[in-house]
């Protein structure tokens, strides 16, 4: 796991967990605008065998909007990506990007004693996927 993602495993084989994080992720407001099996993806370009997983593209409107208009560069890193990935066949792991690193990566406050809207989005984002990734485990 890397210090930019949050993470949790469960005790789900890989489809159910694929199902239980698309509904984690509704209860928590966020829709799923792209879906990628990763898996099949590089088998098919490079003849990678990997254990199946998959790349969720979540957003949640709201928060998209403010961060964007805080800083249009955000955009680059929508939506939050959110992975799914088999260990074995009755365990996978959920991982999603942390957005507090996005305010690493830019909309830094003009004033110091305030936080920019973008860590505003970020705390809010961070705090519905903790949940969901809580809520999974």
């Amino acid at each position: 796991m890397s210090d930019d993602t949050l993470s949790t495993t469960v005790d789900l084989p890989y489809d159910a967990a694929v199902v239980a994080v698309k509904e984690g992720l509704g209860q928590q407001g966020f829709g799923v605008l792209t879906e990628i099996d990763l898996a099949a993806a590089l088998e098919q370009k490079i003849g990678a065998d990997l254990p199946p997983q998959v790349i969720l593209g979540a957003c949640r409107p709201q928060l998209a909007h403010v961060a964007i208009q805080a800083d249009p560069s955000v955009a680059a890193m929508l939506p939050c990506n959110v992975v799914v990935r088999a260990v074995d066949g009755t365990t996978s792991v959920v991982e999603a990007f942390d957005p507090a690193a996005m305010v690493a990566m830019g909309g830094k406050a003009a004033d110091p004693e305030q936080t920019s809207p973008l860590t505003d989005v970020a705390d809010d984002a961070r705090a519905r996927l903790t949940a969901m990734l809580d809520a999974l485990g």
